[in-house]
């Protein structure tokens, strides 16, 4: 009872292929494994812990008698595959160097890297290690797996969140997450945030249906911002204020305009005083 089990682990040979795909003597399989394993880690080391990120979530690779066929899983196939081809020709020729075997590179892109587990883990472990709210960013990425068209989704982190002196486990879930049936397509990544002050693991499951069901793409909410709901009261209190507001404006105004209107009087009575006394001298000298 409570024995819990890798879900890809779980499925893989029933309902999920394997990511290595070749056969092998007795004397080969070790340097074999050692080297699919050498593979994984410089392409990990290359385009997922150096800037800019290629978001490589998976490599798989297929043993041929002549040749090894590595293939790539990227959310951003313009980084791995580069201008014109050249980060991948570089890549083979830096694999070839690291085996001593025929190599081709094939770059395959990730549609949807909200429901990738991997790339899922490492962006939480990312934003961790950057100091956001472990709580915001658990649920931010649990709502755009949903949004996405996820079935269900669990995240886990452990360590000391929050640079807290005792470690603990924090654990965010939506919709449901059927590990023990096989035919349900669940998505699995363990990913690691290191911090200051420690450690943290990141886990996220994420179950995309059963297997050969295609998944509903749900159209994108954008988020409006939000509005402040008034009462009537408020509302007509606020209208009475713009109302008296735009009285006093008014007022100001015709304050303002009254001036010149005294100054223009006054100058023209001050016109016809001139004219009468130029006037009245006229008949005196008449």
């Amino acid at each position: 009872m409570g024995q819990k089990t890798s879900p890809i682990g779980f499925r893989t040979g029933i309902t999920l292929g394997w990511q290595s795909t070749w056969f092998a003597s007795k004397n080969n399989y070790g340097n074999f494994l050692v080297e699919d394993q050498r593979i994984r880690e410089y392409v990990d080391r290359k385009f997922n812990r150096r800037m800019p990120k290629g978001a490589v979530a998976k490599t798989e690779i297929i043993r041929t008698r002549n040749e090894v066929k590595v293939t790539l899983r990227s959310a951003r196939p313009g980084i791995v595959i580069g201008p014109r081809g050249g980060e991948v020709d570089k890549l083979r020729e830096e694999l070839e160097e690291l085996t001593g075997r025929k190599i081709a590179v094939n770059v395959i892109e990730i549609k949807e890297p909200d429901l990738d587990a991997t790339l899922v883990a490492e962006a939480i472990a990312e934003q961790l290690s950057k100091r956001a709210s472990f709580r915001r960013t658990m649920k931010q990425f649990c709502e755009s797996a949903m949004n996405a068209g996820a079935k269900g989704v669990k995240i886990i982190c452990s360590g000391r969140l929050a640079g807290s002196e005792m470690a603990r486990k924090e654990t965010q879930k939506l919709g449901s997450i059927p590990l023990h049936t096989l035919d349900a397509n669940v998505d699995y990544a363990v990913a690691t945030s290191k911090t200051t002050y420690g450690a943290i693991g990141v886990k996220a499951w994420i179950y995309k249906g059963k297997f050969g069901e295609e998944i509903e793409q749900l159209p994108h909410r954008r988020r409006r911002p939000p509005t402040r709901r008034t009462s009537p009261r408020r509302a007509a209190g606020t209208a009475t204020k713009a109302a008296s507001a735009t009285d006093r404006q008014s007022a100001t105004k015709t304050n303002v305009a009254a001036p010149p209107k005294e100054a223009d009087t006054k100058q023209q009575s001050t016109t016809k005083q001139s004219s009468t006394e130029t006037e009245s001298d006229q008949k005196k000298g008449d």
